[in-house]
């Protein structure tokens, strides 16, 4: 299955046997989309005719067809008798005014731009719903593990209500080598960029924001939620240190960076950060670059989608997916309505896992406790490595459940207290 906007047929100068197909970007993804079309010719009714790219005769290979026209100027696509403009250069300028106007220009496209999608996905969709055009978007979460099209095709019976997951890989990859090897994050980081699963500046990645905008798209798709992207919390995952891994093993759980997102009435909760899970849970035994996700539904329970979700070879697969699509010119016999606007909340209600360093001397604890109380907060258990030195000395509370907001007032007071040496460092521990 591939994931695309509800109206799917082609342009009017579509071939019945043959799709014309322009190529936005000839990097990773757009290579390999490249290979394989070229690797699956007489397989596919697909056609490659341009290749657009910036300085793009550096960008020129002798295995791509002697036919197809190589271009830096955007509006030979837009001209040429290419039917479907596939983007995959990323980011919003200037992805978004080439597929703005494509599809004024009667061009179908299918995209693996996340952020074109969390961002300016509700006008590109009515716009392509106004032409009577195919709009693409598979590739934008998971690559090659067909999540979107099975929450809208799939699933389609089901009323979903709750979406989490593992959503980049690159996090995913850092996290599980600090657990592993006891690497510190700025170490697991480079070790991350020689693997060639980090960017130069990694801060969409670290800070969450790569995992916002698949969530925003999920919650679209899956819950029916109208979600700017600028309304869901990040929470980097920097902060995680060996330590925390080795108090969560003692609780039963392991860290990942989670983004989830849940319905409650008018309300919907979503939030992307580090938190605990438990071992027994499927997010848990995701390692390395892998994705996962897990929805929810009122009458068929928990499913779960995993695979490798970054790449060139996944993510292909999901952009050609999406081109089969178009080629099969299926028409949709069910239209979800369009999302609805929610109110949109992190204040989550679940139990935390604080770690405290400090330097130590009598009353620290119950000067917390406290506070907490004081918040109506309650403390689940106290946990101390021995042997730790008492001028940086590290130890953990585990709350009951409580809001996410309740506790942040709580932190900000007692982060005012004379016996921090490090900033108080909270997780969710998901339930």
């Amino acid at each position: 299955m591939a994931s695309t906007l509800k109206v799917t047929r082609l342009p009017e100068n579509a071939s019945a046997k043959v799709c014309k197909v322009a190529l936005v970007g000839f990097g990773t993804v757009g290579s390999s989309v490249a290979r394989l079309l070229a690797s699956r010719n007489g397989e596919l009714p697909f056609q490659l005719t341009h290749v657009y790219n910036r300085d793009v005769a550096r960008k020129k290979v002798d295995w791509v067809s002697s036919d197809v026209q190589w271009t830096d100027t955007f509006d030979d696509l837009i001209k040429s008798d290419a039917e479907v403009i596939v983007e995959l250069v990323g980011g919003l300028d200037p992805a978004y005014q080439w597929v703005k106007s494509a599809l004024l220009a009667g061009k179908a496209i299918v995209t693996a731009n996340k952020q074109l999608i969390a961002h300016h996905g509700s006008e590109l969709f009515a716009l392509a719903r106004e032409r009577d055009l195919h709009l693409g978007f598979g590739a934008c979460v998971a690559g090659g593990v067909p999540v979107i099209a099975a929450l809208q095709d799939g699933l389609a019976g089901d009323r979903l209500h709750k979406v989490r997951g593992i959503l980049n890989g690159t996090c995913n990859y850092i996290l599980t080598r600090i657990e592993q090897s006891g690497a510190s994050f700025a170490d697991a980081l480079v070790e991350a960029q020689k693997a060639g699963l980090a960017e130069a500046d990694p801060t969409d990645d670290i800070e969450g924001y790569d995992a916002r905008a698949k969530l925003v798209i999920l919650s679209r798709v899956g819950l029916n939620a109208d979600v700017r992207a600028d309304e869901v919390q990040c929470r980097a995952i920097s902060g995680v240190q060996q330590i925390d891994f080795d108090y969560a093993h003692q609780l039963g759980c392991t860290i990942r960076q989670i983004s989830r997102a849940e319905k409650h009435g008018n309300k919907l909760y979503a939030s992307v950060e580090p938190a605990l899970v438990p071992q027994t849970e499927p997010l848990a035994r995701v390692a390395g670059s892998q994705n996962l996700l897990v929805s929810t539904g009122e009458f068929g329970g928990e499913t779960v989608f995993a695979g490798f979700g970054a790449g060139g070879n996944p993510t292909a697969v999901a952009v050609v997916s999406d081109l089969l699509h178009i080629a099969r010119h299926k028409p949709r016999e069910y239209d979800a309505a369009d999302p609805a606007r929610f109110a949109v909340s992190n204040d989550f209600e679940t139990p935390h896992y604080v770690r405290f360093v400090i330097q130590d001397k009598p009353g620290i604890i119950a000067a917390i406790a406290n506070v907490l109380s004081k918040n109506g907060i309650n403390i689940d258990s106290v946990l101390q490595k021995p042997g730790c030195p008492k001028t940086e000395l590290p130890f953990v509370m585990t709350l009951e459940t409580c809001s996410a907001a309740k506790l942040d007032n709580a932190l900000a007071e007692i982060a005012k207290l004379d016996f921090h040496k490090q900033a108080p460092f909270c997780m969710p521990i998901l339930k």
